[in-house]
C-alpha cells in the first residue's frame, strides 16, 4: 500500500498552550481518517500546517511526489467578483484553466481567441469536464451558474467548495466540518460520495454518523497527544474506554511506586550516599509521569426550568410567504406537554422562519399562534449571540441576571455559572469579538439556559461543538423538564433527542412522521425497495401526503403514542418511584402541620410544601401519559 504522507515529530503551540505535541502517522492510500478531539486542541491548525497554510514549531511533513492534494476549509475562499461557475473553477487543473479561457474568449467575441480555446478544450477532452461539473453543481442544488459567490448563503458557499475540491480529483482530500451549513440530503450524498471513492480522506467533524459510516480509522488528539484507533467510530468508542482505564491503572501504579521512592530521597543524603544514579534519575521521571491528570475538563450544562402548563401552544390557520417562496399554508397544529419535535428539510425551505413564527419574531401573513401564559421560550438561534462584540463575557451574562438559580434550587453568581460552560476566570474578561466559534456557542447556551427556559428551541445546535460536548448536551435535553423543538442536520443528535419529525418539503407542504430521523430514513427506504435506479433524492421523499383534517392529526397523534420508547420505558418506571418518594415527604409535613405542636421552621416547610405540590402535579400528570401510552 503506497504511502502518501508521513508526520513526523510534529509540534505547534499558540502563545503558552500546547496544541499538540510530537505528532507522528501517516497517510496511505486508501486511508480514510477522522480527526477527534474538544474545541480548542487543534484539530483545524492540523490541518493547516499539513496544507502548508501554517507553520509547525517543529516536525516534519514528507509528501508523495506529484501527489494531488484538495482541502475544503471551513471556511471557503473564493475570488472577489466571481460567478457560481468561475468559483467552482477556480483550481489549476489543466482542463479548468482551459474553460475558463474558452468562457473568457466566448465574453469577448474574438474569434481568433475563440478558435484557439475551443481546440484546447478538444485536445484536454474538457468539454466532457465542463458538462459533470454542471451535473456536480446541480446535484448540489446550485443552478444558478451566474449568480455571483457574494450573494450565495452559507450553505451554498459550502457545497461550491465541495464540488470545487471534487473537480480536482484528488489523491487524498482534506475536510474540515464538510458538513456544517449542509441539509440531510446533501450530507447523506456526500457520505455516499465518500464511502465509494477510493480517494484518501483526512478529516475533521462532529458528525458521529458521517465518522462511523466513512473513516476506517480514527486520531483523537487528547492533552497534546495523538492516539491512532484502527477502526471507524463505534470501534473507537469502545478502544478509547479501554485506554482511558489502562492509563489510569498504570497512573495507580506509578503513584504507589512514587510515594516509595520519595521516602528514599527523603532520606539525609549520607543515607543514600554511593545510591545509583539511574534511580535518582527514576524517581524524577516517576514525578513527571505522576502529573498526568485524567479528569476530563467537561461542560457542566446548568440551568432550572419553569414550570409549564397543559397549554403550550397551538397553531390556526397560519400562512407566511416571502413573495412567491411559500413558507407555510394554513398550518395547524396543537403542541402537546412535553413534546419534543425535531425539524428537518432542505436549506431554504423555511425551518429557521418556522421558529421565529413561532415566538413572535417574525408576524404571520394570517393565522394566529396561541401561546399558554406559563410558556417561557428558550432560543439557540443559528445566527448566535446577540451581543455588543466589544462587551467582555462577563458583564455580558452579568446584564442578563447577577442571581442564577441552578436546577438544584442553588444560587450562584455569574462568574461561578461561567466556569460550569469552561469559562476560566481570565476567559470571562475576554471580549466577545476574540472568543473562538466553540467559545461563543457554549457563552449562547449559557445565557439561553440561565434564563430558566421551559420550551427550548434550538436552531442548528451542533454547528462548532466537540463530539464530548454533544454528548453532555444530549444528556441535558434528555433529562429537561419541557418541550423541546430542535432544527438540526445531526442525524445522531435528532435520534437521542426527538419522538417526532416535521418534515418540511417547500411549497408550503409539512408533514408530521412519529419518530425519529432513522425511523424517516428507514421509512423512505422501504417505500423505494426494488426502485434502486431511483434517486437520492427520490429516496429522501416523505410519507404520502393526506388532507389536513381533524381525524388526520389524531391518527397521527395515535401512532405516534403507539408505544413507549425504551427512554420512555426507562422515565416511566423512574416516576413511579419518584412520586413515592415526593407523596412520603408531602404526608410528612402534613404530619407537622396538624401536629398543633409550634414549628420554628415554618417558613421553610410552607415553601417546600407548595414546591412538592407543584412538582407532584406535574410528574403525575406525565406518568398519566405515559401510563396511557404502556
Amino acid at each position: 500500500m503506497e504511502t502518501y504522507l508521513q508526520l513526523e515529530g510534529l509540534t505547534k503551540s499558540v502563545g503558552d498552550r500546547m496544541l499538540f505535541a510530537d505528532i507522528t502517522f501517516g497517510i496511505n492510500e486508501g486511508d480514510k481518517i477522522g480527526i477527534i478531539a474538544k474545541n480548542g486542541t487543534g484539530k483545524s491548525t492540523l490541518l493547516d500546517v499539513i496544507a502548508g497554510h501554517t507553520d509547525a514549531d517543529s516536525g516534519s511533513i514528507t509528501w508523495r511526489r506529484s501527489l494531488n492534494v484538495a482541502y475544503l476549509e471551513q471556511e471557503p475562499k473564493f475570488r472577489e467578483g466571481a460567478s457560481t461557475i468561475e468559483g467552482a473553477l477556480d483550481s489549476d487543473s489543466p482542463e479548468a484553466l482551459a474553460i475558463k479561457d474558452y468562457e473568457h474568449a466566448l465574453a469577448s467575441g474574438d474569434n481568433e481567441s475563440l478558435s484557439d480555446a475551443s481546440h484546447r478544450m478538444d485536445s484536454l477532452g474538457a468539454w466532457d469536464y465542463e458538462d459533470r461539473l454542471r451535473q456536480l453543481l446541480t446535484r448540489l442544488h446550485l443552478t444558478e451558474f451566474d449568480k455571483p459567490i457574494e450573494q450565495l448563503s452559507g450553505g451554498q458557499r459550502k457545497r461550491l467548495a465541495l464540488a470545487r475540491e471534487i473537480m480536482r480529483e484528488p489523491d487524498l482530500i482534506m475536510l474540515d466540518e464538510p458538513t456544517n451549513h449542509l441539509d440531510i440530503e446533501i450530507i447523506e450524498w456526500l457520505e455516499n460520495y465518500l464511502r465509494r471513492s477510493r480517494m484518501a480522506i483526512l478529516m475533521v467533524t462532529h458528525d458521529r454518523y458521517f465518522l462511523d459510516r466513512v473513516c476506517n480509522r480514527i486520531i483523537e488528539i487528547d492533552r497534546a497527544s495523538a492516539f491512532t484507533y484502527d477502526g471507524n467510530y463505534d470501534y473507537y468508542l469502545r478502544r478509547r474506554s479501554e485506554r482511558i482505564e489502562a492509563m489510569g491503572a498504570e497512573l495507580a501504579k506509578v503513584k504507589n511506586t512514587l510515594r516509595k521512592e520519595q521516602d528514599w530521597m527523603s532520606r539525609q543524603p549520607q543515607a543514600r550516599a554511593g545510591k545509583a544514579k539511574y534511580r535518582i534519575d527514576a524517581y524524577y521521571d516517576l514525578k513527571e509521569r505522576s502529573r498526568l491528570n485524567l479528569e476530563e475538563r467537561n461542560i457542566r450544562l446548568e440551568g432550572n426550568s419553569s414550570y409549564i402548563g397543559n397549554k403550550i401552544f397551538e397553531a390556526k390557520n397560519i400562512c407566511k410567504a416571502f413573495g412567491n417562496k411559500t413558507i407555510l399554508r394554513d398550518f395547524n397544529y396543537t403542541f402537546a406537554r412535553f413534546d419534543r419535535m425535531g425539524i428537518i428539510g432542505q436549506n431554504g425551505v423555511g425551518k429557521s422562519t418556522f421558529v421565529k413564527l413561532l415566538q413572535g419574531i417574525i408576524a404571520p401573513d394570517s393565522g394566529e399562534w396561541e401561546v399558554g401564559t406559563t410558556v417561557r421560550f428558550g432560543y439557540y438561534s443559528q445566527q448566535g449571540i446577540d451581543f455588543d462584540k466589544n462587551k467582555r463575557v462577563i458583564d455580558a451574562v452579568t446584564e442578563i441576571a447577577e442571581d442564577i438559580q441552578l436546577s438544584t434550587g442553588e444560587s450562584i453568581a455569574p462568574m461561578q455559572y461561567l466556569q460550569k460552560f469552561l469559562f476560566s476566570v481570565p476567559d470571562q474578561q475576554k471580549y466577545i469579538h476574540t472568543l473562538s466559534g466553540g467559545e461563543r456557542c457554549r457563552l449562547h447556551l449559557a445565557t439561553v439556559l440561565m434564563r430558566q427556559p421551559n420550551f427550548l428551541i434550538l436552531d442548528e445546535p451542533t454547528n462548532d461543538l466537540d463530539i464530548v460536548t454533544l454528548g453532555i448536551l444530549e444528556e441535558y435535553l434528555s433529562n429537561f423538564k419541557g418541550c423541546l423543538i430542535v432544527i438540526s442536520h445531526d442525524r445522531y443528535f435528532l435520534d437521542n433527542i426527538v419522538d417526532h419529525l416535521l418534515v418540511m418539503e417547500g411549497d408550503g407542504e409539512l408533514r408530521d412522521f412519529p419518530g425519529n430521523y432513522s425511523d424517516y430514513r428507514q421509512y423512505c427506504e422501504n417505500r423505494n425497495t426494488g426502485t434502486e435506479q431511483h434517486s437520492d433524492r427520490d429516496r429522501q421523499s416523505t410519507p404520502p401526503k393526506t388532507a389536513e383534517t381533524p381525524a388526520s392529526e389524531a391518527t397521527r397523534r395515535q401512532a405516534r403514542q403507539a408505544k413507549l420508547s425504551y427512554k420512555e420505558r426507562r422515565e416511566y418506571e423512574a416516576l413511579e418511584a419518584e412520586l413515592a418518594a415526593l407523596n412520603s415527604e408531602k404526608e410528612k409535613l402534613e404530619a407537622i402541620f396538624n401536629s398543633g405542636e409550634p414549628d420554628p421552621d415554618i417558613e421553610e416547610h410552607s415553601r417546600r410544601y407548595t414546591a412538592l405540590t407543584e412538582e407532584i402535579d406535574e410528574k403525575e400528570l406525565r406518568w398519566l401519559e405515559l401510563d396511557e401510552r404502556s
